[in-house]
């Protein structure tokens, strides 16, 4: 794993102190641009753990759906190629 984080084998058995280290570590990674599922392939976790892990250290999650500024040809003005 990247930066030397060992990942808990079973979330369902790590101790509290453990938990807030594991939201510390997804929350370091999301502010640093890092996906949500980016973070579930990384943790070997499922996408609704990672979320729920986000909330609750407060996180404010970015727009969906990646760069959603036109593209150069979508912006251009003048007629478009028949299809």
């Amino acid at each position: 794993m990247p930066d030397g984080f060992d990942w808990p084998e079973d979330p369902r058995k790590v101790s509290p102190e453990v938990q807030l280290l594991i939201e510390a570590e997804f929350r370091k990674r999301y502010d640093n641009g890092a996906t949500i599922r980016g973070l579930m392939e990384e943790s070997g976790r499922s996408f609704g753990y990672v979320r729920r892990r986000l909330v609750a250290t407060g996180v404010t999650f970015r727009p969906r759906g990646g760069n959603m500024r036109p593209s150069p040809r979508s912006a251009g003005s003048g007629p478009r190629a028949p299809r």
